[in-house]
């Protein structure tokens, strides 16, 4: 029998209802690989292996009776982010040091009703601030790939670097993960996994730890298109308990992969043509271009003539955001609490202890930004050119074209203690050049592995979509995948 964790979600779903294997098997396959991979990769914080194996156990039963859910049996990893009831919920801070939270996050229970397997939480960049999961309480995590010929450690992109590493290196069958600016679809170019973020406003954000609340949105990370088609359909729910949730069916996403993309408009926009951006990336965009023409779409040249003011826009936004967010990180209720001659000095006590150095440099942008004097010169003004950029995107759409294709990020994934990225934040931030637009205009977008770079090292393709029209996104990326082919990383650990 093939190893039972190489199998994706729709493989192992199939086998499942046919009784090939139990679901307790499957859990105990995963739960040793973690056990074996874990101490390299670090991609877990917590493990919940008694949790997973009576869920499975569960799942067993009803798999018996010829009954289940979408997703019976099937193991996956949370990010750090989302609440799950019991279990240590402390977004990779020390502010939050032995958190369990009394409720359950609307995505996860909707994965749950579904017969999913929960093997445990997975690491994560600090409240989800971070293009290199390097900002995390809980250290690093490492890619599981390697360049050629080199035992650098890389890292695997962040926020959900955990969700990544654990998928690519097979830790889980799928994995949960959030997006902000990037945050699951530059993980997934840089580890050779699927990840989308939907529409904002298609899955809840009730029960994530805030970072953003206008941009965040969550979404899954999968080994392949069809396998993020699947979770997406199992994550995505109308939610009133999220006053941003939309009150709209969700499609069979499934059915839309190996959907004919002929007719398509797919528009290619020239602002994406960043300075210095390295020749490979080029050609993989190029290589792109020229499958789906093959396939039978249209290739437009559009313009999107905003995109060079997002990212200064949403490193205001965002900040800012996050520093009201955050506010609530006080040790007085939850979480750590470091004592102090009163109530303010422990205020202060606490969170200069709590919050790790990339946090602390966002909520004091985000609290000058807002702050008297400041506020219409750059937060109004960031909303506007916010404006500004969501109206590129429409009029693009307005004019026929179904679905933009863009290279995901500006580089392959790069070593875990980058002198230049260490030294300057700013350089650090332009890793999300090509995806934070996306999650200003609250659009979908979705990244697929589309080549390896000269040093044998994933890069992906973003495709961007319209509104609620994920479908067109997970059609498009299958045609992508189909020629290309699938990547996994040599096993070292």
């Amino acid at each position: 029998m093939t190893d039972l964790t190489e199998l994706t979600i729709a493989e192992a779903r199939d086998a499942l209802k046919a009784k090939t294997f139990r679901a307790s098997e499957l859990t105990d396959a995963y739960l040793g690989a973690i056990e074996a991979a874990n101490g390299a990769l670090n991609a877990y914080v917590a493990v919940t292996a008694d949790k997973a194996r009576e869920m499975a156990a569960a799942s067993d039963a009803r798999l018996a009776q010829g009954e289940g859910g979408a997703l019976e049996g099937i193991p996956l990893g949370v990010k750090d982010l989302f609440a799950v009831e019991g279990v240590r919920t402390q977004a990779a801070s020390h502010i939050l040091d032995g958190f369990k939270p009394r409720y359950e996050s609307t995505i996860t229970a909707n994965l749950w009703a579904d017969g999913a397997v929960m093997l445990g939480k997975l690491n994560m960049d600090e409240f989800a601030m971070g293009s290199s999961n390097e900002s995390s309480h809980d250290g690093p995590v490492v890619n599981p790939w390697r360049r050629t010929g080199s035992d650098v450690a890389l890292v695997p992109g962040g926020s959900s670097g955990g969700s990544s590493a654990a998928v690519a290196a097979r830790l889980c069958a799928g994995a949960t993960a959030t997006d902000t600016g990037g945050s699951i679809r530059q993980p997934a170019a840089f580890t050779g996994t699927v990840g989308i973020k939907p529409t904002y406003g298609r899955c809840s954000r009730w029960g994530i730890v805030a970072y953003a609340s206008s941009l965040d949105q969550a979404g899954p990370i999968a080994r392949d298109v069809r396998d993020a088609a699947i979770l997406l359909t199992s994550m995505a729910s109308s939610d009133p308990k999220d006053t941003t949730s939309v009150d709209r069916p969700v499609p069979d996403y499934e059915a839309a992969v190996g959907r004919s993309v002929k007719g398509l408009r797919i528009g290619i926009p020239r602002e994406y043509r960043v300075e210095a951006m390295p020749a490979e990336i080029e050609a993989l965009w190029q290589k792109g271009i020229a499958t789906l023409r093959e396939a039978g779409a249209e290739i437009v040249d559009v313009s999107l003539p905003h995109t060079k003011y997002a990212l200064p826009a949403y490193y205001i936004v965002a900040p800012a955001e996050a520093s009201s967010n955050l506010a609530r990180y006080d040790g007085v209720r939850y979480g750590l609490r470091v004592p102090g001659k009163d109530i303010a000095e422990m205020y202060e006590n606490t969170r200069a202890a709590g919050f790790g150095r990339e946090v602390k440099r966002r909520i004091m942008v985000g609290t000058y930004v807002l702050s008297a004097g400041y506020y219409d010169a750059f937060y109004l003004q960031a909303q506007k050119v916010r404006t500004l950029i969501k109206r590129d995107f429409e009029t693009v759409f307005a004019d026929g074209v179904d679905a933009l294709l863009t290279p995901t990020t500006p580089s392959a994934a790069f070593a875990i203690g980058d002198a230049k990225l260490a030294a300057d934040p700013v350089a650090m931030y332009l890793q999300d050049v090509f995806t934070i637009t996306v999650n200003l205009a609250g659009l979908p977008g979705i990244a697929v592995p589309a080549g390896l770079s000269g040093e044998g090292t994933p890069l992906g393709l973003q495709l961007i979509g319209r509104p609620f029209d994920e479908e067109t996104l997970f059609a498009t990326a299958s045609v992508i995948e189909k020629s290309a082919g699938r990547f996994a990383p040599k096993r070292w650990w």
